[in-house]
């Protein structure tokens, strides 16, 4: 009899009150049957009795096999765990010191069996190997290790596990083909594995899956045919995933029309040719098709949108599908996604659409529709997206005033509308993008039309628009601004100069007139072209540093260096007035530059008497250090100094064992109290993390602070970066990048009190030995307080460039800042070139530099360092794309620091196991 049969076995328990007592009759055969019921009632007090005991002895008997398969079932897990590496230590409660395996993370075991039915692991940057012991587990069900950094094919002998319900392997780095063995799974509901590196044929043994529900095999390298039969058997498939695999090379299979529960079918970007089957209108009950990014050709079959009553997300775009919009396309009112664009579509949008009162997202755009809009698509209540560029649409666009408006992103340009730009879209507090461009609008645009506080890309380049450009002053996260090729009159708005993320400006080609305001030299400008106006005066060089001449040509009255009109007499004047005020700052600089080292002085001689009384220190230490309070004073000199930041000096000091430390002395330190010091210290000391520099311990006097760090030899990346002859090879810098985002990983994700570093820069990632990166710096805000740390950030000058476009702007910092920093190191390391060059002639900042190469033809090739081999070009080309949307200006369009290192992560080698035979195991044999 099995464990679970014994537990669930329930046995009787007598009791004797519970038995019926009758009357005793007078005389003989009364008393005869008063002593049989005495034996009676003895006998069902010994049987009562007998299972008790036996009830008693199978309790003891459970327990018992409890704690065997507890220990057992522990065992294995801990056999796993060996084969893990676990650099947060997410598992470190798994122990065998632990007596309850149950409760250890990411273990769910059932209430009746004790037994384990699930293992959770998601999200935890674990590596290493997925052991198959687990298949040991009697009554596993779910295994789900997503989201990791497991590095090896799928383990054949996962087809052990044959209790499994789901498996969820996606988010890895998992290779290889899809093995048969690994479907043997029957009970299987649940199968998991996107966003690999898995490649080959779909295997036709997929099918025998008869229970499966979801399969999602997204974001793969699978290529080759989909073979029909592999779906013949599916039909309890609710979720078909297989996007994002560009090597296959199939038709639609009608079988999948055939699914009758399936729900979501994604197969965007897989290389499928032909038509679409027919038979996908008999898929009743599906809500989302993306058949995006194919070679599909044909049309959409006749009732669509009688087929799909439920649909709610359509996509057919980037194919080559032809005919006519779908006239029955809202029958079903679910509709909130339409995407029909770059294909061959033709005729006018039907006014059906206007029945779509649930459309969020609009997208005919690069097709061959032609006549005006229905009225009521643009008033839709849901609708946020509206694409319709390239076309033939004509028309003027309706004044949405009194319509309660949820739109984000608008752009119809090249296409024929006319009118005037209505004044109802200025007061759309939700808009994000307005582009309107290469149109035949005319008018003057309304001074309200920039007034969204969302607003970030503005192009109404290439029309006919008249009057004077309205002052911005509301729209703080404009980024774009194109008004190019119009015949606007009147200056350039000086608030220009006060948009904080600003960063394009093309007003070329119009009427505009006046000087150049001195204010735009706020702004971080990747490109600014005035060329072809009336402009006059001199030209701010900073503003226009490093852009081609031809940004400025056509406008006869500027006047400055590299222009064909040096400037007048009054500008020399100016330039005077300039000088006289620039030698008055450098005298002010003189003397508050005496005064600080008077201070300095005074400092180091209040210092040289606390060195006679050591007691004014406190010294702390978290690993062993054989030094003195006194010892470490004495060695802080200049000849020790190797570094000054804006906090303080660092210096290199050899302690009694003939060990190297650094220390770092933060000299703005607020006069924060000993314990509270000590207390935020001791928490950024409990940093464990290979890419992250140890902080050794502190020593603490009223006023001062010197932290006391590992020393790495080989110093930091501003250090190499700042050398003539540096030319690493792009492995050790992608083992740099990599390294310092798994360290950021760690502080934003994994580190207890999941702080924030707010100081990354090349010369606060140390490198140790074979290139791995270790940060520092890590968290000062903690220790100086926040008026302090700003206050010495704003001192520093070589790290603005480090520093976000909103920073400042927003009270409080953001994990989207670090994210802004490090993309900062990845250009410095794709450029080979520091950050800043103040020296330079060329005192652009890489993000400026990189930026405005971009926007010119091969601007990409002309960025990447040169003395790194064309191979890796690639790879690099990559890497910039990363820094790029790293360094947004937009803050909600930078990546999270756990999609950097994944990215980061795919471009490392693939390190194969060496090449030896397995003997397969046959029966019932040990592993």
């Amino acid at each position: 009899m099995s464990l679970l049969e014994l537990k669930e076995l329930r046995l009787p328990v007598l009791h004797p009150l519970s038995l019926p007592i009758k009357s005793l009759h007078h005389g003989r055969a009364g008393k005869k049957k008063h002593r049989l019921e005495r034996a009676t009632t003895s006998s069902h007090l010994a049987m009562a009795s007998s299972f008790a005991h036996q009830a008693l002895f199978l309790s003891i008997f459970l327990s018992f096999l409890s704690t065997l398969n507890s220990s057992s079932e522990s065992d294995v897990l801990l056999t796993f765990k060996s084969s893990v590496e676990d650099p947060i230590l997410a598992l470190s409660n798994w122990s065998p010191n632990s007596t309850d395996h149950c409760n250890w993370t990411g273990i769910t075991c059932s209430k009746s069996t004790f037994l384990v039915t699930s293992i959770d692991l998601h999200n935890l940057n674990l590596s290493g190997d997925i052991y198959p012991s687990i298949c040991k587990l009697p009554q596993l069900s779910n295994l789900n290790l997503a989201n990791n950094y497991f590095n090896q094919p799928i383990p054949l002998q996962l087809s052990e596990c044959i209790g499994l319900v789901t498996l969820n392997l996606s988010n890895n780095l998992i290779w290889g083909t899809l093995p048969d063995q690994i479907f043997l799974f029957s009970s299987l509901v649940t199968l998991d594995l996107s966003r690999n590196r898995i490649g080959g044929e779909i295997p036709l043994s997929l099918g025998s899956l008869g229970k499966l529900q979801v399969l999602n095999l997204g974001s793969n390298s699978l290529s080759g045919i989909i073979h029909p039969p592999v779906f013949k058997n599916l039909s309890e498939l609710v979720l078909l995933d297989l996007s994002q695999n560009p090597s296959l090379a199939s038709e639609l299979p009608l079988e999948i029309g055939r699914l009758a529960k399936l729900r979501w079918l994604l197969m965007q970007k897989s290389g499928l040719f032909g038509s679409i089957p027919a038979s996908f209108l008999d898929l009743h009950e599906l809500e989302a098709l993306d058949l995006s990014q194919n070679n599909l050709t044909g049309s959409i079959p006749l009732g669509f949108g009688l087929g799909f009553l439920k649909l709610a997300y359509v996509d057919f775009s980037l194919n080559m599908l032809s005919g006519s919009f779908p006239t029955d396309v809202c029958y079903g009112k679910s509709l909130k996604d339409l995407s029909l664009h770059e294909n061959s579509f033709t005729g006018p949008i039907p006014s059906i659409i206007e029945k779509c009162s649930s459309l969020e997202r609009f997208q005919v755009q690069d097709n061959g529709f032609y006549g005006e809009l229905p009225p009521g698509l643009w008033s839709l209540p849901e609708l946020k997206l509206f694409r319709a560029e390239n076309n033939h649409i004509s028309g003027q666009l309706p004044d949405l005033i009194g319509s309660p408006s949820r739109l984000e992103q608008v752009q119809i340009d090249n296409n024929n509308f006319t009118g005037g730009i209505p004044r109802g879209f200025g007061l759309i507090h939700t808009m994000y993008r307005f582009s309107a461009s290469l149109n035949s609008f005319s008018g003057n645009l309304p001074e309200n039309i920039f007034d969204s506080p969302l607003l970030s890309i503005i192009n109404l380049s290439h029309n006919s628009l008249i009057g004077s450009i309205p002052e911005l002053k509301n729209c703080r996260k404009l980024v774009s601004l194109s008004l190019a090729d119009n015949s606007l009159t009147g200056s350039i708005p000086p608030s220009l100069g006060h948009l904080p993320v600003l960063t394009y400006i093309d007003i070329s080609n119009n009427k505009l007139s006046g000087e150049i305001p001195q204010d735009l030299q706020n702004l971080k400008l990747a490109l600014f072209n005035v060329s072809f106006n009336q402009l006059s005066g001199s030209v701010p060089l900073s503003l226009v540093s490093g852009l081609p001449a031809s940004f400025l040509q056509g406008n006869p009255d500027l006047c400055g260096p590299g222009l064909p009109n040096p400037c007048n007499l009054s500008s020399k004047r100016q330039s005077s007035r300039t000088s006289r005020l620039i030698w008055v700052v450098i005298l002010i600089s003189i003397v508050v530059g005496i005064l600080l080292l008077t201070a300095g002085l005074y400092a180091v001689y209040t210092l040289s008497r606390n060195k006679s009384s050591c007691g004014t220190w406190k010294l702390v230490f978290f690993y062993p250090l054989r030094i003195t309070e006194e010892e470490l004073l004495m060695a802080l000199v200049e000849k020790n100094a190797i570094g000054e930041g804006a906090f303080g000096k660092v210096h290199v000091v050899q302690i009694p064992g003939g060990e190297f430390v650094a220390v770092k002395r933060l000299l703005n330190s607020s006069n924060l109290s000993f314990g509270t010091v000590k207390a935020e210290i001791k928490n950024l000391a409990k940093a464990r993390h290979r890419n992250i520099a140890k902080l050794l311990g502190f020593c603490y006097s009223r006023g001062s602070i010197l932290l006391i760090f590992e020393y790495l030899q080989k110093g930091s990346l501003g250090d190499a970066l700042r050398k003539p002859d540096f030319s690493w090879d792009w492995r050790f810098r992608l083992k740099v990048a990599v390294g310092t985002a798994q360290g950021l990983l760690y502080l934003h994700k994994d580190y207890v009190s999941k702080i924030l570093h707010r100081n990354i820069k090349s010369n606060n990632i140390l490198i140790g030995d074979d290139f791995e990166p270790k940060m520092t710096d890590f968290g000062l805000d903690r220790i100086i307080g926040e008026a302090c740390y700003k206050s010495s950030v704003a001192s520093e000058l070589g790290s603005y460039c480090y520093m976000p476009p909103e920073y400042g702007c927003f009270k409080k910092p953001t994990e989207q800042m670090d994210v802004y920093s490090f993309g900062v190191v990845l250009l410095e390391l794709l450029t080979g070139r520091p950050a800043e060059q103040p020296e330079s002639r060329e005192s652009l900042d890489v993000v400026k530099l990189v930026r405005r190469k971009v926007n010119m033809t091969n601007g990409a090739f002309q960025i990447l360092d040169p003395k790194i081999s064309s191979s890796a070009q690639q790879d690099m080309l990559e890497v910039l794309d990363l820094a790029l949307r790293c360094t947004s200006v937009l803050p909600e369009k930078r990546p999270s620091i756990a999609d950097v290192v994944r990215s980061l992560q795919s471009l490392e080698p693939i390190v194969h196991p060496p090449v030896f035979s397995i003997e397969l195991p046959s029966g019932n044999s040990e592993h």
